[in-house]
């Protein structure tokens, strides 16, 4: 029975981790999302703007006759027909969107994510954190009162009565910490020498 806790505690602490990183590749996936549809709305903008057809400009056709010129006379010479210039049609030049941009967009998006995700520190598992609360308590406490204060010091933990008795069921079958009762009240405390460990640990650390 005592394996059976053990291992449905590990699983618990396992599956809460998976989901707590599920959690977080989901929130930067909705934010490269929400980016790239940005950058598609803006680059589909240019790219309409940019397509404008504009005409090529008329070419003298080649099979129109030239009206013959009248054989100038003695008296009177013959008249040169003016060259007709069309006018020069400038295409417009839309700048297209290099492929450097969207790579470039979508790496400086991806950076906070990263920055944010190495940035934060590995959260204590729920064992260290019961055993670092029995280690400052100079009386045995029981269940609820391990939970409550796991609850005020980690509200983002959801912690559960149900789940610290556990732990602590656990702890006590490994011989790392000490059951006693009171009437109908159970109440833990750690051996002494986990308790003067911490202690020094802690002056060490100071």
């Amino acid at each position: 029975m005592t394996n059976d806790l053990e291992n449905n505690l590990k699983e618990q602490e396992r599956i809460t981790a998976e989901i707590a990183a599920l959690q977080a590749q989901l929130a930067s996936l909705q934010h490269d999302h929400g980016i790239l549809l940005n950058m598609q709305q803006a680059l589909g903008v240019t790219a309409s703007a940019g397509s404008t057809v504009v005409p090529s400009p008329r070419k003298k056709s080649g099979g129109a006759r030239r009206p013959e010129a009248k054989k100038p006379t003695a008296k009177q010479p013959a008249a040169k027909q003016p060259a007709v210039k069309q006018p020069a049609v400038k295409k417009p030049t839309a700048k297209k969107p290099t492929a450097a941009q969207p790579a470039a967009a979508k790496a400086a998006a991806k950076k906070p994510a990263t920055a944010k995700a190495t940035s934060e520190p590995q959260q204590p598992t729920l064992i260290e954190l019961v055993r670092r609360h029995l280690a400052e308590q100079s009386e045995p406490r029981s269940a609820a009162e391990v939970t409550e204060a796991l609850v005020r010091a980690h509200p983002d933990r959801g912690v559960q009565t149900k789940v610290v008795r556990t732990t602590l069921e656990n702890l006590v079958a490994r011989n790392l910490a000490h059951r006693t009762k009171q009437g109908s009240s159970v109440f833990y405390t750690l051996p002494e020498e986990s308790t003067q460990e911490k202690t020094e640990g802690t002056d060490t650390a100071e």
